[in-house]
């Protein structure tokens, strides 16, 4: 068994309490993963590992190995949260792993992992806003079904993107019990993101803990008792991630971000074929937040810096409706030819694809809004489609979920949205009435079927000088750094 340094024999705890809100993260490597728990008692805990394969009657075999927690108390909601990084993992292998200590485990959940080069899809998920509808329940049962659904066309998928606000009030354990329920998120690795919901309490990071993060003041506005989240990094099969907290903006905290994606494109975009940043705040909104101010502030501060460091994908949340922009280059239409909806569209040097998901769990949805150039004389109508905001290429709200899928295909990228339901339930906000209508063309037409598309794109890198264009290269951290 090839695992890094894990212990050999679990730790003992006499009044240990089965652990709740297991949850699978991504880690820093294709052969590491994290996971994150909830605990009534701070007793030592672990995670124990064995490949599926060695497990008999589903027990553990004897030389499973167990991986050390840390724990820590809960600020706001008591009991403890744990979590433990797993390393070492093998590719194209399934894996058995529970919780806890060796007088009370949880149930045993599985995952597999792929070959560790070469392509790969992951998919990205927009703002389950578990509550926001007002009905948990409903609300929960959406975000379940578009985890089946997208799984069950996806098995493969490696990696479950979030585009934040995964609750609507960051503190309320009812909501994070919904978002939680489904087993998909025990068995795919997670890379959360925070959203606006998520913050205001410590329970985003306690429920998620995540690779290479710094949690510095600039990277979270807000009272340390509160503060949660931050950036961070993690490289996939030549994928380059890159997560920002995007509640913090204002105060020089966007340059901060930017000397955050700066110092880690500098010291690892080299490694890597594709940079996607992900962070919640579209913005190249299409619609209720297309012209807040802080997404203003947004579109002067993020474009061209992007463009200079080379970055190809940026995914985003906030928004509750679909949109894919046109290439996007310093801030400009990279090319004043490309037509509303392209299926083909080359990247060229400096080109960022920009996406914005709609709601995975039909909790809440924004309608489209007109391009307004009172509000914000930058962000106004598109010379070919008046309709749209000049930035995109296709903007979309049926009032039905959908979740958007990637394809890395060696130099390209493949984006689609696809629809995970209909106008039928689960879909709290239509079956709670507070949307009149639904499905495409304001409703006009039929709803399409589950697992149709509503976009599709193939992004061509054709150009030579992709990748990092900021500077030097600065110093890797330490290995024993990877996850803080």
């Amino acid at each position: 068994m090839a695992f890094g340094s894990g212990l050999v024999t679990a730790a003992h705890a006499d009044d240990a309490a089965t652990p709740t809100g297991i949850v699978l993260g991504v880690g820093a490597t294709e052969a590491q993963r994290v996971v994150s728990w909830y605990s009534s008692v701070g007793t030592p805990q672990v995670v124990q590992i064995a490949p599926t394969a060695k497990l008999v009657d589903g027990q553990f075999p004897a030389d499973a190995v167990t991986f050390p927690a840390t724990i820590a108390a809960n600020s706001v909601n008591g009991g403890f949260n744990g979590h433990a990084a797993i390393d070492g993992l093998q590719q194209k292998t399934s894996y058995s792993y529970r919780v806890g200590t060796a007088d009370s485990w949880s149930p045993a959940y599985s995952f597999k992992t792929q070959d560790f080069k070469g392509n790969f899809d992951f998919l990205f998920f927009g703002d389950p806003q578990i509550g926001s509808s007002g009905d948990v329940a409903k609300d929960g049962a959406g975000w379940a079904d578009t985890l089946n659904v997208a799984l069950s066309a996806n098995p493969n998928a490696e990696l479950l993107v979030s585009g934040g606000d995964q609750v609507e009030s960051a503190n309320t354990e009812t909501q994070w019990n919904a978002f939680l329920a489904p087993d998909k998120l025990r068995q795919y690795p997670w890379a959360a993101t925070i959203g606006n919901h998520d913050v205001g309490g410590k329970a985003y990071e306690q429920h998620f803990w995540t690779p290479n993060t710094d949690r510095s003041a600039p990277f979270y506005n807000g009272s340390p008792d509160t503060r949660s989240g931050g950036d961070y990094w993690y490289i996939y099969k030549g994928v380059l991630f890159i997560d920002l907290n995007s509640n913090a903006y204002a105060n020089g905290a966007d340059a901060a971000h930017i000397g955050y994606v700066t110092d880690v494109i500098n010291a690892h975009g080299a490694e890597a074929e594709h940079t996607v940043l992900v962070y919640h705040h579209s913005i190249y909104s299409p619609a209720s937040h297309a012209n807040d101010g802080d997404n203003q502030l947004r579109r002067q501060d993020f474009p061209t810096a992007f463009s200079k460091l080379g970055v190809d994908l940026v995914l985003q949340g906030h928004d509750h409706s679909y949109s894919r922009s046109y290439v996007i280059k310093n801030g400009q239409k990279a090319n004043p030819d490309e037509q509303p909806g392209a299926t083909q569209v080359q990247q060229g040097p400096g080109g960022v694809i920009y996406v914005t998901a709609n709601s995975a769990s039909g909790s809440k949805y924004y309608d489209l809004t007109a391009p307004d150039p009172t509000k914000d004389p930058n962000y106004g109508p598109d010379p070919l489609n008046p309709n749209s905001h000049w930035a995109n290429s296709v903007e979309n709200q049926e009032h039905v979920r959908t979740y958007v899928k990637v394809q890395v295909l060696g130099d390209k990228l493949v984006v689609e949205n696809l629809r995970s339901g209909t106008c039928d339930a689960p879909n709290a906000a239509v079956e709670l009435g507070q949307e009149s209508w639904c499905g495409p063309n304001s409703g006009a037409s039929a709803a399409q079927p589950v697992g149709s598309a509503v976009d599709k794109v193939v992004i061509h890198r054709n150009n030579g000088n992709h990748g990092n264009q900021a500077g030097a290269q600065a110093p890797a951290p330490a290995e024993s750094a990877w996850l803080q």
